[in-house]
């Protein structure tokens, strides 16, 4: 079985990579995503059409991974830079004309039996449009 700490970072990689079929896969059918600023999805079918959304309007990079775990491994937290260009509009955003940000993030998880049960992620949205609106 492998740890929590390992599981996260073989989800940044898979996002990284787009293999979506082996990001997916680390995930429960019944994950919780809380959507920075935004609603509670719940579903492996919601998360994969946000999936969908995001790599439709961005293209993305995960890189300088921390990743932190509770002593039995049922929750993680991972601080990272998201490095990216917004290369179609987003509902309800500015409009993408592929300009590049870089935002620090948080996440947290939850796992259980081997699979993330819960994502909650978080970045500065303000900071994000200070980016995008240059």
């Amino acid at each position: 079985m492998q740890t929590t700490e390992s599981i996260i970072l073989h989800y940044y990689d898979y996002f990284n990579k787009r293999d979506t079929e082996s990001f997916l896969a680390l995930l429960d059918n019944n994950v919780i995503h809380d959507i920075n600023q935004g609603d509670r999805e719940i579903g492996i079918d919601a998360f994969t059409a946000f999936m969908e959304r995001m790599n439709n309007a961005y293209e993305e990079k995960i890189k300088d991974i921390i990743v932190m775990t509770n002593q039995d491994g049922s929750r993680a937290a991972a601080e990272f830079t998201v490095e990216g260009i917004y290369k179609s509009s987003d509902k309800g955003l500015p409009i993408a004309k592929n300009q590049h940000y870089e935002l620090r993030c948080g996440a947290f998880f939850e796992i259980k039996q081997g699979k993330i049960t819960r994502v909650t992620n978080y970045y500065n949205l303000q900071d994000w449009l200070k980016q995008v609106e240059k």
